[in-house]
């Protein structure tokens, strides 16, 4: 009996921990638009303070006329119960979760111009789940 308890106890283990994955930066796990605006505020946060608060940026660009954007982004992903059904998994797949963008422009002088946080829900699908 001990036996079959314990694995009961690690295969729910095993279950909880593959239903979940993360990729991007971490840093954003926590925020939400309200605390990303009440640290960056246009005009005054400079890039050393925004490689401070989120570190290294997943992608750099440049606009037309030369000035710096940074971007951030994070995809949380959790597996749909469908996962799980034994047969009914053999079908397709499902996730679903939070994806958070924040995207940062800044000026000649290394100083947010504008900054734009967004948060959605968002969920991928295999196979005839699609």
């Amino acid at each position: 009996m001990k036996k079959l308890a314990c694995a009961i106890v690690v295969t729910a283990a095993a279950l909880t921990l593959a239903g979940c994955a993360s990729s991007g930066n971490q840093s954003l796990k926590n925020e939400t638009e309200y605390t990303v605006s009440a640290k960056i505020t246009e005009g005054v946060t400079t890039q050393a303070e925004v490689r401070e608060m989120f570190g290294s940026p997943m992608e750099t660009s440049f606009t037309d006329g030369g000035s710096e954007i940074w971007e951030y982004s994070l995809a949380d992903m959790k597996s749909d119960v469908v996962n799980f059904i034994p047969v009914v998994n053999l079908f397709g797949s499902s996730a679903s979760g939070t994806k958070k963008d924040l995207t940062v422009l800044f000026d000649e002088n290394d100083v947010v111009h504008r900054y734009a946080m967004s948060s959605s829900d968002v969920s991928t699908k295999t196979g005839l789940f699609k």
